[in-house]
């Protein structure tokens, strides 16, 4: 079965869940005149590229992935022409500013747009994900020169971006890079030092690769401090934007990986001819921070990697599943029926169904957020979505791309050993989905953040205003009439109340036991991650009722989805808020010598 992008659900969550007329008040769209019908025009043309261009690509990368040829790579058959039709098309600037030859449009918009052209093919994706982090800190720390030389070319898809991080010593652990920048006198620096997992580090879509790599300036002090962000061209650039010779950075190596093929992972080795010219982003010292950036924005767009990976996966088991012929229906019908009709292989698809719904929902509202946190005038409403949405990032990478590897395990279980069988194309999504939670910053990672930074640090003040908006919805449900809304609210108030357990637990006894608190990190954020997206649910499920009276079968699929959200994920909540305030400390009672 072939991808068919939910424009019908993207929409309604645009328009209804999300709030598009709110967004499009915000001072940085009004004069763009951004409504509903064109949201929805830009929706159908990205869904027509992806669905046609993009997603026949995803099978041919799988089997023909990118490789190295003398240096070069040579990625997949028929990726450097839907790169070009992608970024002729204006793919790569929908949301970046008009000044540098963007659209201009709200993330929400490009947010819909990127998961259908990651549902579509999760390799081709990824440099267009790169080059939006990198154009996104270029725009907020380098200097007006390195901006208007670099950022148009990429926002054209002229050139793409890279960020440059983790060294074979250093993983995740950042104050540990080595990577050099020597001052050559004249502003510039020469970069000396290693660079891997480097997506689409080398690439033969564009003429030039705009690399942004962390090192460390001769006087730079130790740790996470001492790091400065420096641009280093894959070619050099001079004042008037022209290409001149090649700079020192080379690929030295692909990695060879258990998905997303087709991407080109390189290790970049910088510096073995002399030194690589790299321009500093603004101070030095303060590189981390100008890289989180790009990573806040890399991390937001894997969750969203998580949706649309799930929803590929879904799409690829419901096709299966009407097709294939197997056993007679438990109600005693003669001769056999679809797999569809089993009840365990319904609860399955509904998982996988729910899963990806809530997930959605969450990260669309969390985009919202982050539009009205950098664009609003009000300086309390900016400051309160600001936190709202940094509070989300972590629970949208973390909550789903774990759920996405699941979502896609079930889509092998539904295909049963067909799905086993590389021909079927179920176990791809189940491969390309298992990096998610691991690139730009594990599960564990994420969820050390949550606690840490958005927990801890305000004393609880944005997670328990979440609580408060959950408790407003709750309020509504209990003024629906629809049978569905009381079973819904049952539910959420449980995970609710077990969500603000599970904070004052972590305020009361961080201080005095922080490896005990840290032990449920993971377990915390998968709790806010299934109450979150089922507050969402609920709210998805009051507003389609309210406002999409003319689509029954919508709104019966929203309800039926939401309730079995309620009652097959949220009722989750309970047991883990549990195996978090009672479990942690036996996480460390066997000692080392004892494993």
């Amino acid at each position: 079965m072939t991808y068919r992008a939910p424009v019908n659900e993207m929409m309604f969550l645009i328009n209804h869940l999300a709030g598009l007329e709110q967004v499009t008040q915000l001072p940085n769209y009004r004069e763009i005149g951004i409504d509903s019908e064109m949201a929805q025009a830009i929706l159908n043309e990205s869904a027509k590229f992806t669905e046609e261009v993009l997603a026949p690509l995803n099978w041919i990368g799988d089997q023909q992935p990118s490789h190295l040829v003398d240096g070069h790579v040579v990625t997949t058959p028929g990726f450097k022409a839907a790169f070009e039709q992608y970024v002729e098309a204006g793919w790569q600037g929908v949301t970046h500013p008009l000044m540098y030859g963007g659209q201009g449009l709200p993330k929400l918009i490009s947010t819909a747009c990127q998961e259908m052209a990651t549902s579509a093919c999760l390799s081709f994706s990824l440099c267009p994900m790169l080059t939006d982090g990198a154009i996104e800190a270029l725009i907020v720390a380098a200097s007006d020169d390195l901006k208007k030389r670099f950022i148009p070319n990429m926002i054209s898809g002229k050139w793409t971006g890279t960020m440059n991080l983790t060294e074979p010593q250093a993983g995740s652990d950042l104050a540990l890079v080595r990577t050099r920048a020597e001052p050559v006198g004249d502003g510039t620096y020469k970069i000396f030092g290693t660079k891997i997992y480097i997506t689409y580090g080398e690439q033969d879509f564009t003429e030039n690769i705009i690399h942004l790599v962390l090192a460390r300036t001769p006087t730079a002090p130790e740790g996470v401090k001492g790091i400065s962000l420096f641009v280093v061209p894959k070619f050099m650039v001079d004042d008037q934007g022209n290409l001149g010779q090649r700079n020192d950075v080379h690929c030295i190596s692909l990695e060879h990986k258990l998905g997303i093929k087709a991407s080109p992972t390189a290790v970049l080795q910088y510096g073995d001819h002399g030194g690589a010219i790299g321009y500093l982003v603004g101070e030095e010292n303060r590189g981390l921070e100008y890289m989180f950036i790009m990573m806040n924005a890399a991390r937001f767009g894997v969750g969203m990697q998580g949706v649309a990976v799930a929803e590929r996966a879904y799409q690829k088991a419901v096709g299966y599943a009407k097709d294939r012929i197997q056993s007679r229906d438990l109600s005693g019908s003669v001769g056999s029926v679809a797999i569809i009709h089993h009840p365990d292989v319904k609860r399955m698809l509904m998982t996988m169904r729910a899963y990806t719904e809530g997930a959605r929902s969450l990260a669309y509202v969390a985009v919202v957020a982050s539009d009205a946190g950098e664009h609003s005038l009000d300086e309390k409403t900016k400051i309160a979505n600001e936190a709202f949405y940094e509070f989300l990032v972590p629970i949208v990478k973390g909550f789903s791309t774990e759920m996405a590897v699941q979502v896609a395990s079930l889509g092998v279980q539904i295909h049963g050993g067909m799905g086993f069988i590389e021909e079927t194309g179920a176990a791809q999504y189940y491969r390309d989905a298992r990096i998610l939670p691991i690139y730009e910053g594990t599960t564990a990672i994420q969820a050390n953040d949550l606690i840490g930074r958005k927990t801890l640090r305000d004393g609880g003040a944005t997670a328990q205003g979440i609580a408060q908006q959950i408790i407003r919805t709750e309020n509504e449900l209990e003024k629906s009439s629809l049978p569905a809304a009381k079973v819904i609210l049952k539910h959420l108030r449980v995970a609710r109340q077990s969500f603000e357990q599970v904070v004052v637990y972590i305020l009361s006894n961080t201080k005095t036991d922080i490896k005990t608190v840290f032990a449920g990190s993971v377990p915390y954020l998968q709790l806010c991650g299934l109450t979150l997206a089922g507050w969402q649910m609920a709210r998805a499920f009051l507003l389609a009722n309210e406002h999409v009276r003319d689509d029954p079968e919508f709104v019966k699929s929203k309800t039926i989805t939401a309730q079995f959200f309620a009652q097959h994920l949220l009722t989750q909540v309970p047991g883990i808020a549990q195996s978090i305030t009672e479990g942690g400390a036996v996480v460390h009672a066997l000692g080392e010598e004892q494993f």
